[in-house]
C-alpha cells in the first residue's frame, strides 16, 4: 500500500523493482484511510506498508531491509557490517535531518524561509560530502541512494511550484481571477 506522491512509498517500489520482485500496488487515500491500511498499520496508520505472505511490514527503511533479506538479486545493504551500519546511519540522517529541513524550507512562511533554506542546504552539503559523487556503498544503488529518492526527484519539482506560486502572488488581484 502506498501513495503516488510519497517518497517513502517510492522507496519501496524502487527496491522491489531493483530486486525484480513482482508486486501489486494499492494506492491509498491518506485523507480517507482504508480499512486495509488501518488493519495492517494500526500503530502509525500511514503508508507504505508491504504485505508479504499475509504479514504486514511498515516503515520504509525497515521494509527495504526486509526486501533485501527476503529476495535474491542485487543487494541493497553492503555485506560488510561496518558499511551496512554506515548505510543505516546515513539513511537515518536523511529521514531525521534532511527530509524535515527540506519540507520546512519549502512550506514555511516566507519571512522564515531563508533560515530554513540554510539549514536544508547545510544538511544536503553534509550528505553530498559523504556521497562524494558516487554510490554510497560501492558501485550499485543501495539503501542510502534509495532513501535519497525524494531529494533527487521531488526537490526540483517543489522549487518550481514555489517559484510559480510566488510569481502568481505578484500578479494584481483582478488579473488573478481571469
Amino acid at each position: 500500500m502506498g501513495l503516488w506522491a510519497s517518497p517513502y512509498s517510492g522507496r519501496v517500489e524502487l527496491a522491489l523493482k531493483l530486486k525484480g520482485v513482482p508486486y501489486e500496488y494499492i494506492e491509498e487515500d491518506i485523507y480517507n484511510k482504508s480499512p486495509l491500511l488501518l488493519k495492517y498499520n494500526p500503530i502509525h496508520k500511514k503508508v507504505p506498508v508491504l504485505l508479504h505472505n499475509g504479514k504486514p511490514i511498515a516503515e520504509s527503511i525497515i521494509i527495504l531491509e526486509y526486501i533485501d533479506e527476503t529476495w535474491k538479486g542485487s543487494s541493497i545493504l553492503p555485506e560488510d557490517p561496518y558499511e551496512r551500519t554506515m548505510a543505516r546511519f546515513w539513511s537515518k540522517f536523511i529521514d531525521e535531518k534532511c527530509m524535515p529541513a527540506l519540507w520546512k524550507a519549502c512550506w514555511i512562511e516566507e519571512k522564515e524561509r531563508e533560515k530554513a533554506m540554510e539549514e536544508a542546504c547545510e544538511h544536503l552539503q553534509t550528505l553530498e560530502n559523504e556521497l562524494k559523487g558516487k554510490f554510497f556503498g560501492g558501485e550499485t544503488i543501495g539503501l542510502v541512494e534509495i532513501a535519497c529518492n525524494f531529494i533527487a526527484f521531488w526537490v526540483g519539482v517543489i522549487q518550481e511550484v514555489r517559484k510559480r506560486a510566488s510569481k502568481w502572488r505578484e500578479i494584481p488581484h483582478s488579473t488573478q481571477m481571469d
